[in-house]
C-alpha cells in the first residue's frame, strides 16, 4: 500500500479530519467519511476486475463528496485540511477515468 498514492493521500486526510475540533456530530460524521475513504481505496486495489475496482473508488469519491460538504458546513474551505481532501479527490478522479 505504500505505493498507492491515492490510499496515502486519504490516510493524511483522514489523520488531519480526526485532529481537527469540530462539534461531536459533525466530528463523527467526517471521521466516518474519511475513513471510507481510505478503506474503499484500498478495498478497491484488492480487486481484480476493473468493474469491481470501479465501484469502490466511485463510493470512496461520495465519502470524499460527504467530507467536502461536512468542511463547508464547519467553515473551513480555506484550512489547509480542504487542499488535502482536493488532493484526494484529484487523485480518486484520475483512477475512476481509467477504470472505465
Amino acid at each position: 500500500m505504500k505505493n498507492f498514492r491515492t490510499f496515502n493521500h486519504a490516510v493524511s486526510f483522514y489523520r488531519a479530519a480526526r485532529a481537527l475540533e469540530l462539534p461531536a456530530h459533525l466530528r463523527d460524521q467526517l471521521s466516518r467519511a474519511a475513513s471510507s475513504i481510505a478503506l474503499n481505496c484500498a478495498e478497491a486495489r484488492g480487486k481484480d476486475s476493473l468493474k469491481d475496482q470501479l465501484r469502490f473508488f466511485r463510493i470512496a469519491m461520495g465519502s470524499v463528496r460527504e467530507s467536502q460538504a461536512i468542511l463547508i458546513l464547519a467553515d473551513l474551505e480555506a484550512a489547509a485540511i480542504w487542499i488535502a481532501l482536493d488532493h484526494v479527490a484529484a487523485s480518486l478522479y484520475r483512477l475512476i477515468e481509467r477504470a472505465r
